[in-house]
């Protein structure tokens, strides 16, 4: 599976962006998508997933200002970021999961940049 995103950018607090994840390949496979991010000096963060069933997972970081969604086109996702802090500045990650004769792997893109300024 090939994860390709976009939508990163420089924005000022509270500020609002979204995030696009294309997905391609053998996305048959995919039982989840999700997004991390990686911010310099930190441990890469958990957050938000939404599930083949469309049920949504967030990190209490995020939860209340961000939301994941699916769009129209199969295995594509979205993740809106609303009420932008500077602590929200990472490289956000798309991630897919997928299951082939039970066996779970992780799927990664190369990650958008998103930045906010105070």
């Amino acid at each position: 599976v090939q994860l390709v995103e976009s939508g990163g950018g420089a924005v000022q607090a509270g500020g609002s962006l979204r995030l696009s994840c294309a997905a391609s390949g053998s996305t048959s496979s995919i039982v989840a998508m999700g997004w991390y991010r990686l911010a310099p000096g930190k441990q890469r963060e958990w957050v938000a997933t939404i599930n083949n069933d469309n049920s949504t997972e967030y990190s209490m970081s995020v939860m209340g200002r961000f939301a994941i969604s699916r769009g129209n086109v199969k295995h594509t996702v979205y993740l809106q970021m609303n009420s932008l802090k500077p602590e929200d500045t990472a490289r956000y990650y798309c991630n897919a999961i997928t299951s082939r004769q039970g066996i779970r792997d992780d799927n990664w893109g190369l990650g958008t940049q998103v930045t906010v300024s105070s």
